[in-house]
């Protein structure tokens, strides 16, 4: 039966703009600040590599999925799995798959916003002139002075969570639309500038060989399900909004007439672009400055200000960039935030705004946690080999990133290609029972749930993998 529901949140005006939003969601601070430091981690070119993979053969079918659930059901993410359950004549519990992604996006944008926070600290720290002439131990030293201030680091987050309540608040068209239409286009050039700048160091090429030539030999000694690939899937779900109910939400908001499998290969390509573009620009600068690539969360913030210190017009574009950077995390958090919100309005009778600022406050409060991870509560502890020294923050991205959302996603495509009806799926899909589809149906039956499961299930010694360091 062809779903004929309509959105009571309000339709995209267009597939672009449909486009737009989904890689507004996709591209944030996953790309630009997380996966940077994650390659670094995590081996350089072989984390990249294993990283695309992840992003075909699960990451896109599972979007697929997801954005399929979201214009079929037309509500919250909750409400969407209880909704098609009992059209698909399955157990009304599915509705706890749609909880599981609210509850991770949530819990993704406490501390989400936090590290947005810091991108708004770091456009008036480079548009005062703070990083002319910097060296690496003088950016580490701003970077530390910041993280350690936990009343510096709670205003930022306050004003960045406004900023995404503010945005939310308005709904789709006023609000959501408007925010991304410009934005993202920027972005991108912004990044292609920073591209140019890295080609003109001196490590140019050695930063291009660490990102793409991929060096097994740094991996033997490690778990390479639970080094490698874990951080990889866990890095391209952040990255595509998949799991968390993000991609679902705005999936319910997009027409009929929208291509969801053309929609997912742009959206992935951009998302995937901008966090190999951000690669490039960023470690050519960490081997010409003599920096450590695994340098973990702060490496964007240490090793880009030097850039902007020796280059031309460097306080502006430095400026320019956070600025941009900022809204790229503006973008993310919104869409973590819609969720919640989309369902206070369905099942608590709220308006808009009062159901946005009651979820945000909500998050925000979540977000002090985070704040105190990197100094008063802070404490280390391993997990997959790794020392971890951020306390609840490291806890929190660990158990979204690396859990819950791939939990979330082997769900999706599980609902999808093992209990929705083949007609559901042709239907929603738009492309007839051809090849497209068939290939589709073959990998996220097969292909996507294996893979996130043997993954998944090789660190099911989660338990002995994760140890407090005395």
């Amino acid at each position: 039966m062809s779903s004929i529901r309509a959105s009571v949140h309000g339709q995209w005006s267009s597939r672009w703009i449909f486009i737009l939003a989904a890689t507004g969601s996709a591209v944030g601070l996953g790309n630009i600040w997380r996966f940077p430091y994650l390659t670094g981690e995590n081996g350089g070119g072989a984390f990249v590599l294993v990283y695309l993979f992840c992003v075909v053969m699960m990451g896109i079918p599972i979007m697929m999925a997801e954005i399929l659930l979201g214009r079929r059901g037309r509500k919250s993410p909750v409400n969407t799995m209880h909704t098609l359950a009992a059209e698909e004549g399955l157990n009304s519990n599915w509705y706890l798959l749609g909880w599981l992604g609210v509850v991770a996006g949530f819990i993704i944008l406490s501390y989400y916003s936090v590290i947005a926070g810091w991108t708004i600290a770091f456009i008036f720290k480079t548009g005062m002139g703070d990083f002319i002439g910097s060296n690496a131990d003088q950016t580490t030293a701003i970077f530390s002075e910041l993280i350690s201030n936990p009343v510096i680091l709670l205003f930022w987050h306050t004003i960045f969570m406004f900023l995404t309540i503010y945005v939310v608040s308005r709904g789709v068209k006023s609000g959501l639309e408007q925010a991304v239409k410009f934005l993202m286009p920027a972005l991108f050039i912004l990044l292609l500038i920073m591209v140019a700048y890295a080609m003109s160091t001196e490590k140019f090429f050695d930063g291009l060989s660490y990102l793409f030539i991929p060096d097994f030999d740094s991996l033997v000694d490690k778990n390479l399900f639970s080094d490698l690939f874990l951080p990889a899937l866990g890095q391209a779900f952040f990255s595509l909004s998949i799991g968390m109910g993000a991609i679902m939400i705005y999936g319910s908001y997009l027409s009929k007439e929208s291509s969801i499998t053309f929609n997912c290969f742009v959206i992935a390509l951009a998302d995937t672009s901008v966090a190999i573009l951000a690669g490039v620009a960023i470690f050519p600068i960490v081997f010409t400055y003599g920096l450590e690539p695994s340098g973990g969360p702060g490496l964007i913030f240490i090793s880009l200000p030097i850039a902007f210190g020796q280059m031309p017009f460097g306080t502006f574009f430095g400026s320019l960039f956070f600025i941009l950077l900022m809204f790229a995390a503006w973008t993310s958090s919104i869409s973590l935030l819609e969720p919640a919100v989309s369902w206070l309005v369905e099942n608590r009778n709220m308006t808009r705004i009062k159901a946005a600022y009651m979820a945000g406050f909500i998050a925000w409060f979540l977000g002090l946690l985070t704040v105190l991870s990197f100094n008063h509560w802070a404490f280390e502890f391993t997990f997959a080999g790794t020392i971890k020294e951020n306390g609840l923050f490291d806890i929190f991205d660990i158990l979204t990133s690396n859990i819950m959302l791939p939990l979330g996603g082997v769900l999706i495509v599980i609902f999808t290609s093992w209990l929705m009806s083949r007609s559901s799926t042709i239907d929603e899909l738009g492309v007839g029972d051809n090849n497209i589809y068939k290939i589709w149906y073959f990998i996220a039956r097969y292909i996507a749930p294996l893979g996130v499961i043997i993954i998944f299930l090789n660190t099911m010694g989660f338990f002995k993998l994760f140890s407090l360091n005395n």
